[in-house]
């Protein structure tokens, strides 16, 4: 690993001229430990939006066709506090654990991060078995990036929703093509929200961007419409014809 690690310091020396001084409101270093689909598309996603990102796997193979997208790079293996020290990710103010199906490693990484004191982990789950645990070490932020994008897609596929988006406390916003209830007149006479118990707040007509929906917005047939409120709201909102 010491070639890795004299690879990471000396791409570290040589990028230090342009390292966070683009960056405006706070640090914006982080770093991704599995580079396998989940965390390879997240870490070059994060540096598309101008972070300064950090990649580490054990799989040589996974670093090597993210090394050239990255800010740096190592092959690591995580799991050992002292290879997390060398790398600086103690020092970082975030960092996510994207390790997939070795559950054991994703927890041992995680909880090495705790216990260096990472003030903001976010972790990927792949069950809720897994996430619960993940929450009782302590992690900050938990995702099943595969089990929620199934309940999306669901949604999708059973009703006519243009797409939907599922917050904490059962509160969803949803994209769909207008029911005739909320057509023809101002969106404050039509009563949607004492009706159906939902909110439009954004309109899309044919050929132009979205915008925002007002009291006084007369929503069209076909217009395209964003609505928020309780998931089962907004679930049956949708269905509306």
């Amino acid at each position: 690993m010491g070639n890795y690690l004299h690879s990471l310091r000396r791409r570290r020396r040589k990028q230090l001229s342009r390292t966070y001084t683009h960056h405006k409101g706070g640090d914006q270093r982080i770093a991704v430990i599995g580079l396998g689909r989940f965390g390879s598309s997240l870490a070059i996603e994060l540096m598309r939006r101008g972070w300064d990102v950090l990649g580490i796997d054990e799989d040589s193979r996974l670093v090597q066709k993210v090394s050239d997208e990255l800010t740096h790079s190592a092959v690591a293996d995580c799991t050992d506090m002292e290879v997390l020290q060398q790398l600086g990710v103690h020092e970082f103010s975030s960092t996510v654990v994207g390790i997939g199906t070795d559950i054991e490693a994703s927890i041992l990484v995680a909880s090495n991060l705790l216990e260096a004191g990472v003030p903001n982990i976010w972790a990927k789950a792949i069950s809720r078995q897994h996430g619960q645990i993940l929450e009782r070490l302590g992690v900050h932020h938990v995702v099943l990036p595969e089990h929620e994008m199934g309940e999306r897609v669901a949604h999708l596929v059973t009703g006519r929703m243009l797409d939907f988006i599922e917050f904490d406390d059962d509160y969803a916003l949803v994209k769909t093509v207008a029911p005739d209830v909320a057509t023809g007149v101002p969106l404050g006479a039509s009563a949607v929200r004492s009706k159906h118990g939902v909110t439009v707040v954004g309109i899309k007509r044919a050929g132009q961007d979205f915008t925002y929906a007002t009291a006084d917005t007369i929503v069209e047939k076909g217009d395209v419409i964003i609505v928020t409120g309780k998931t089962r709201a907004v679930e049956a909102f949708a269905e509306l014809q």
